[in-house]
């Protein structure tokens, strides 16, 4: 029997925001521009900067630029296809995952990868507000951490309305704050530009293949970030002839183009790193990728002591919130979304939130900024392996040969527990990029690391769907309900059918057909929600047999 009680109040969008499901068109009342806007205010974070002056004092300016190009045009080809799917469908890259490749329960596994790093980025984000605080007014390190932990509590816990309005107000302050002091800069000290192209890095060299790759490998740790963009994309109105440029204009710059500023931002951390160790202190050394120093140098340059400190804190605190509510909320949900599924309960979005965010300290604790290029290059390998897998599932096996369900399916019901293709790929490419990473394959080797979980993801994951027939990814191909799933433009249907466990109405793309039929042998209909929260298999449809599955279409 279904627990009633958890499955009505996580139905309650009014509180937990569509948590681990389906965003029905009668919730999504923003506009296409106010979503990308939102998603977009989201990546102000400060460790673009860190990223990219830690690898230009490593590899140099053209080394690091060059591998800055190489991962942003990477993410945003990976990116584009999963977030046309966020967008047009309105899931999250957890239930797009779940019919591309990994199965109702395998997806879990890619919902752990993704909540790590949302743990990791929010300690990496919230250890640099904590410098700031440092520098600005002496608070001790640790009592900085917990002010960056516990000051973006009160907007993660009431979801989408509360970030819409944040980011949108604080989006023009930190644009102003953060770019318009390095344009002086370069206007009343142009020589810097030379000083800054000519950079060699510890390296101390001209361009190389291997210092190109290894700064990629770096930026390629950012990726997830796709994932964060996605919870806000899912938002998105339903596209129209309409409203079908602002909408794609919206998607594809707040969706995969999120890492265009991205690298902008790494860029100017290299710019950043140089002037500091230019104009500053040569010897500051890995010093100079810390964005609280950078920031207090050019504003120090450009006004009075007091008010340069004044200036960067705001700049800081902002950036880091911005990027930490993002962070806080996704990361929440993510770790709801693999504890509904595992435990079939509910205990709400708010306690992951202060679980979430107690990880997220005790790494700040554990000084894991100063491991950043370590950590960031280690975890890059697994993210990547997740996210091709994904990608490639879409644009080859849906698309191309046919073998994995067009639409988004994830219901539970629709899908078996567990699909070999997506499991498969990204163990083995996990695997065997993890061992160039670590050296076991020759030094040789050790900088394409990454290159090698992308490659291995691309190959293996139609390789597997080809090997297995598609015959791991849908358990029945009817839902047993015969309205359309889409309208006449294509977007999910916004007709209502009543879940007769929990009372609700919700949309046709979040129902199935119950096994329990009405009182008088009228159908009767379930919902998604209830579905993963019941604690039996009483309301599933069997599944079909291996003559229907064979003249199904997979498209439903």
């Amino acid at each position: 029997m279904a627990d009633t009680s958890d499955a009505r109040r996580a139905a309650d969008d009014s509180l937990e925001d569509y948590a681990f499901r389906y965003v029905p068109r009668g919730f999504r009342r923003w506009s296409a521009v106010a979503v990308g806007g939102t998603a977009l205010g989201s990546i102000a974070f400060l460790v673009d900067f860190a990223i990219g002056a830690s690898i230009g004092l490593e590899h140099g300016t053209v080394n690091a630029m060059l591998g800055i190009v190489v991962a942003s045009v990477t993410i945003f080809v990976i990116g584009l296809p999963i977030a046309y799917y966020a967008a047009r469908y309105n899931v999250d890259v957890d239930l797009i995952a779940r019919g591309s490749g990994f199965g109702y329960q395998g997806s879990i596994i890619t919902t752990i990868i993704f909540a790590g790093f949302t743990c990791i980025f929010f300690a990496l984000e919230g250890a640099i507000m904590a410098q700031g605080l440092y520098a600005a007014t002496g608070i001790p390190l640790p009592v900085g951490y917990l002010i960056s932990t516990v000051i973006v509590i009160p907007i993660v816990i009431y979801g989408m309305r509360a970030l819409q309005r944040f980011q949108n107000w604080t989006t023009p302050l930190w644009l102003v704050l953060a770019l318009v002091p390095m344009l002086w800069i370069v206007v009343i000290e142009p020589e810097m530009v030379e000083i800054f192209l000519d950079f060699d890095g510890a390296g101390g060299g001209g361009v190389s293949v291997g210092a190109v790759v290894a700064s990629a490998a770096v930026c390629f740790a950012l990726t997830p970030q796709l994932a964060e963009q996605l919870d806000y994309l899912r938002f998105m109105p339903a596209r129209t002839k309409e409203n079908r440029h602002r909408w794609w204009g919206s998607t594809l710059l707040a969706g995969p183009g999120w890492v265009i500023i991205s690298g902008i931002k790494q860029v100017l951390g290299v710019f950043l790193a140089v002037y500091v160790l230019a104009r500053i202190d040569p010897d500051l050394g890995p010093r100079a990728a810390e964005p609280v120093l950078q920031f207090l140098a050019v504003y120090g340059a450009l006004m009075p002591d007091w008010l340069a400190l004044v200036l960067a804190l705001l700049l800081i605190v902002t950036a880091q919130v911005k990027i930490n509510v993002t962070n806080g909320y996704s990361g929440s949900l993510a770790w709801l979304n693999a504890y509904s599924r595992i435990t079939r309960r509910y205990p709400g979005r708010s306690v992951f939130v202060l679980i979430h965010l107690a990880g997220a300290y005790g790494l700040m604790m554990l000084d894991v900024f100063s491991l950043m290029y370590l950590v960031l290059s280690l975890y890059a390998n697994v993210v990547m392996a997740w996210l091709v897998t994904v990608s490639v599932d879409i644009v080859v096996n849906k698309h191309l040969l046919g073998l994995s369900p067009k639409l988004p399916e994830f219901r539970r019901g629709m899908l078996w527990n567990w699909n070999p293709v997506g499991l498969v790929s990204v163990g083995l490419s996990s695997t065997l990029s993890l061992a160039v990473f670590a050296g076991i394959l020759g030094d040789a080797l050790q900088p394409f690391a990454v290159l090698v979980a992308i490659a291995t993801a691309a190959v293996v994951t139609p390789l597997m769907a080809l090997v297995t027939r598609g015959r791991f990814y849908l358990r029945r191909t009817s839902d047993g309900i015969h309205a359309p799933m889409l309208d006449d433009d294509g977007n999910p249907s916004s007709q209502q059918l009543r879940c007769h466990v929990t009372g609700y109405l919700f949309e046709r793309p979040d129902m199935l057909a119950s096994t329990k039929t009405g009182p008088f042998g009228q159908p009767q209909y379930i919902s998604s929600l209830a579905l993963t929260l019941t604690g039996s298999d009483a309301y599933l449809l069997p599944p079909d047999t291996p003559a229907e599955t064979d003249d199904g279409t997979r498209d439903r």
